[in-house]
C-alpha cells in the first residue's frame, strides 16, 4: 500500500534494548552518550550505549548534533508514534488484530486504576462515535 503524503516515514521497529535508550532520550530530551548510558543504569559497558546509539542513528531512530564539541542525540521519532507502531505490530501478531484481545490481555496483565478505567471509557465512547461517520 502506498504511503500517503502525510504518512510519516516507516523506521523499523526498535528492540528492547532500543527501547530502553529511546525511553531516557524521550524523559531527558537531547543527551550525550555518557548521560544516556548513566541513565540506563546497566551493567553494560559505556562503549556498547556508544555502539547501540551509532546503530540507532543509521537506522533513523536518533539524531545527533554537536554542542561544545560533544556529540549529542535525541529521539529521531514521537514517542507517541512509537508506541503505536508497537501496539500495531503486537495486535497483529499476538493478537490476531483482535483489539478487543489486546485490551483483555493488557486489563489482566496490569490491573487500570480507577482514573484509568474511566479514561478508557471515554476513548471508547469517543471512538464509537466516530465509527457513525462516514469516511
Amino acid at each position: 500500500m502506498p504511503l500517503k503524503p502525510t504518512d510519516p516515514p516507516e523506521t523499523p521497529l526498535p528492540t528492547a534494548a532500543e527501547l530502553d535508550i529511546l525511553a531516557v532520550l524521550w524523559r531527558l530530551g537531547a543527551a550525550t552518550v555518557r548521560e544516556v548510558h548513566d541513565e540506563l543504569q546497566k551493567d553494560s559497558g559505556y562503549t556498547t550505549t556508544l555502539k547501540q546509539m551509532q546503530l540507532m542513528l543509521g537506522k533513523g531512530l536518533l539524531l545527533r548534533t554537536e554542542r561544545f564539541g560533544a556529540h549529542v542525540y535525541e529521539a529521531g521519532i514521537p514517542k507517541e508514534q512509537t508506541q503505536k507502531q508497537i501496539v500495531g505490530d503486537l495486535l497483529n501478531r499476538a493478537f490476531e488484530g483482535s483489539a478487543r484481545g489486546l485490551v483483555m490481555g493488557a486489563l489482566a496483565a496490569k490491573p487500570a486504576s480507577a482514573e484509568d478505567l474511566d479514561e478508557i471509557r471515554r476513548m471508547i465512547e469517543a471512538a464509537g462515535k466516530g465509527k457513525g461517520k462516514s469516511r
